[in-house]
């Protein structure tokens, strides 16, 4: 028996620093035992060493969280801060069953409760926080409706998580009233309000929020430079990042950009194609230092690829020293746009040579480089090889790459059989690859048949109109086409979306749509019409460079 009380204390220290660099359940349960058999602790130092065991086993990575439950099984009497440590084991471990109703964070707390142990400020957030991931809102809200009875409502952990829970499941009103109610605000506040009106698609209600932030971090740039160019808005996402720079140049402003900015930044150019902003963001990384690790460098293959610049995008693919399957896939992808079938395949055999096992996006950027270059019997074998070789169960943008291989073909007949053999249901991806087959190949009948299927996925949708309108024509039966014309004429059916089209002058990306451009762009398009004007006339008196400067004035 230990003679003084500091010697039993660091001896009971001991053992916890023991506990935190375990590496493996053999040295966790030599520990335990070690505890358990010790006659050296007293009962609150066995307790307290119980607690830290069960936290490390349950928490810590890498977590042995079937070990913390078989721990957390032989205390007879747990309290609070044990069941609180389960609780959050369960709503943060990796493999969640998505059976809401075998929710096990949910089943522990509601054992917590009938055994009469009331929850605190921090059991309520980790359980919204697994209703969060479930999208489970109806027990969301029970759990708001517990916080407000006992309490705990007030607390900003509490309020922080049941915003977050809100915007993240769609009830961005109900957040926004939470946020509203808020005496205290942190950067995690303002961040979840502007995070779920980003995803709802309310991109200037988060931009004026954003604006009144005091204190923005990292994560307030980057959810509302990601969220524009989700959003298609890629020009105020710029705008927004060379603010982000501007103001990184203080020495004072901790804000910098990161690897996730750079990413965001960079697939944006690849969007619209802004290869000198791309090529400036490239060089930034370079003059700052910051790493090129493989999401930045996949990042830069897909915005060199997409741009146009295949030689850069494999240079810098090249000078990866690492690449993950991401990598792998994104070159795959390029070269299958450059409509390089062959070399595709050679880096795919690499990927294999190199032991990185492909996903379900490889293969749609093999069978993609496959419909390019019309290599049907290729086009098969990949489709085969994923299956059987790989076992991917081939999803619905599979199968549209498959029957765009085979309509572009001609091969229409093996075509429809694929579509309606699928086991899965053909989406418009897949029913408009089959219809620009028959454009191509001109077959009516099948054209038909394939555009009624897509008019009944989305009856409103003008394309399949336009479409069916091309084959009838081609075909010379006019009448037809008149017919569909009035259909959509007594539908109403339009293009809801102006056309527009993306330019990048001088590092500055330049928008021209109907609905309107720059104005001092427009002036100078509508000066060269004009010069037009003088040389171009048509022979039935309708002019129709006069008709466009009428357009865009």
């Amino acid at each position: 028996m230990l003679e003084s009380e500091t010697q039993r204390f660091a001896f009971r220290n001991a053992i916890a620093r023991l506990i935190e660099t375990c590496k493996n359940t053999t040295e966790l349960k030599q520990i335990h035992a070690q505890i358990i058999a010790s006659p050296k602790l007293a009962k609150r130092d066995h307790e307290f060493l119980i607690s830290r065991l069960l936290y490390f086993s349950a928490i810590s990575i890498p977590r042995f969280l079937s070990y913390a439950i078989s721990v957390f099984q032989r205390i007879q009497s747990p309290d609070l801060g044990i069941y609180n440590i389960m609780i959050r084991a369960y709503a943060t471990k990796r493999e969640r069953d998505c059976d809401t109703l075998s929710c096990p964070a949910l089943k522990l707390f509601k054992q917590m409760l009938s055994n009469g142990i009331a929850p605190d400020s921090l059991t309520i957030p980790f359980l919204v926080k697994e209703c969060t991931r479930r999208f489970d809102v109806g027990s969301g809200r029970c759990l708001h409706g517990l916080g407000i009875k006992s309490g705990h409502c007030g607390d900003i952990f509490v309020q922080n998580s049941l915003t977050s829970f809100y915007s993240t499941c769609g009830w961005v009103d109900s957040a926004r009233n939470l946020f509203d109610e808020m005496c205290d605000r942190d950067v995690v506040s303002w961040n979840s309000m502007i995070t779920g009106y980003l995803k709802g698609g309310n991109l200037d209600e988060a931009l004026r929020l954003f604006r009144s932030m005091k204190n923005k971090n990292a994560i307030s740039w980057n959810s509302i430079i990601t969220g524009f160019v989700h959003g298609c808005r890629t020009k105020d996402a710029f705008d927004l990042f060379r603010e982000m720079l501007c103001l990184s140049e203080d020495d004072n402003n901790m804000v910098k950009p990161d690897k996730i900015t750079i990413a965001t930044v960079l697939s944006a150019c690849a969007h619209v194609g802004a290869f000198d902003q791309g090529k400036w963001v490239h060089s930034f990384l370079t003059r700052t230092g910051m790493e090129c690790d493989m999401v930045i460098g996949t990042a830069l293959v897909d915005m060199y690829g997409k741009c146009g610049y295949l030689r850069q995008a494999l240079d810098v693919f090249e000078e990866m020293p690492e690449k993950d399957t991401l990598a792998w896939t994104a070159m795959i992808s390029v070269l299958a746009l450059h409509g390089h079938c062959k070399k595709a395949f050679e880096a795919f055999e690499k990927m294999e040579a190199e032991g990185v096992k492909p996903n379900h996006i490889t293969f749609v950027g093999l069978l993609s480089a496959c419909a390019h270059s019309g290599s049907v019997e290729r086009g098969r074998q990949c489709f085969e090889l994923m299956t059987k070789a790989y076992l991917i169960e081939p999803q619905v943008h599979h199968y549209a790459c498959m029957v765009d291989i085979l309509s572009r073909a001609g091969l229409l007949q093996e075509a429809e059989k694929l579509v309606r053999g699928m086991p899965l249901k053909p989406d418009v991806f897949v029913w408009g690859a089959l219809l620009g087959g028959c454009q191509i190949h001109g077959d009516v009948k099948l054209g038909e048949r394939a555009a009624k299927c897509l008019i009944d996925l989305e009856p409103l949708n003008h394309a399949f109109y336009v479409n069916l309108c091309d084959i009838y024509a081609k075909a010379g039966r006019f009448e037809d086409v008149k017919r569909v014309r009035a259909l959509m004429k007594e539908k109403e059916i339009r293009k809801e979306v102006a056309g527009c089209s993306l330019i990048e002058v001088d590092g500055t990306v330049h928008e021209f749509s109907v609905t309107g451009s720059a104005e001092i762009v427009t002036k100078q398009i509508a000066w060269i019409l004009n010069a037009l004007n003088g040389e171009i006339k048509l022979k039935d008196d309708m002019n129709w460079v006069q008709y466009y400067i009428l357009e865009i004035q």
